[in-house]
């Protein structure tokens, strides 16, 4: 990476650590890395694109959203290369699920136990993590669905677009819609309610 920016007389803004895999589309400092860069109207670099997602549709959505990003394992790539490699980031990750499946399920013909056998106590873990998950997100892009309602998008409608046309990334998936958008607003309101 600085060997990179060394070479492009690049100048570092901001440095963002995600360690999320790149299958998901809900990571929330690749959303603050993304946010930033359409904010300063710079370009983010990449070690590999597939760090940045393992599915074409995301990769689209930012290049459509005039995101600029540059992949350092590929700087030189255009935008016909860099649909090809995502491509093929995503036919791997479905290729490693296959291949997990089919392994699991040779474990279980062989008799093998699977899963967690403490599973009545790991799911309520497992349910606060994901409620954690889900409030640290909304946390996140709050600031940025408020400064668009003060400045006019009064309706779930034009929040959802206008956060599309910025290339934040959406809860589930890579879209926004006026039922994702309220989701976050009822996370806000249900925090509000807890902290009086």
């Amino acid at each position: 990476m600085a060997s990179y920016l060394h070479s492009s007389s690049a100048v570092l803004v901001a440095e963002y650590t995600d360690i999320e895999s790149g299958k998901r589309d809900d990571r929330p400092e690749l959303a603050r890395a993304l946010a930033h860069t359409k904010k300063v109207k710079g370009t983010l670099v990449i070690a590999k694109l597939d760090r940045l997602s393992r599915k074409v549709s995301f990769v689209s959505s930012l290049m459509d959203a005039g995101v600029r990003f540059v992949a350092v394992d590929n700087p030189s790539a255009n935008e016909l290369t860099i649909h090809i490699l995502a491509a093929v980031a995503q036919a791997e990750r479905k290729a490693i699920g296959e291949r997990t499946r089919v392994a699991l399920a040779a474990a279980k013909r062989r008799g093998q136990v699977l899963g967690n056998p403490r599973l009545s106590e790991a799911r309520p873990l497992a349910m606060r993590a994901l409620v954690e998950r889900a409030n640290t997100f909304a946390a996140n892009v709050l600031p940025t669905i408020n400064h668009l309602r003060a400045s006019g998008c009064s309706s779930l409608h034009s929040i959802a677009n206008a956060l599309n046309m910025r290339g934040m990334p959406a809860p589930r998936g890579n879209v926004w819609t006026q039922s994702t958008v309220a989701r976050v607003l009822r996370r806000q309101v249900s925090s509000n309610a807890a902290a009086t």
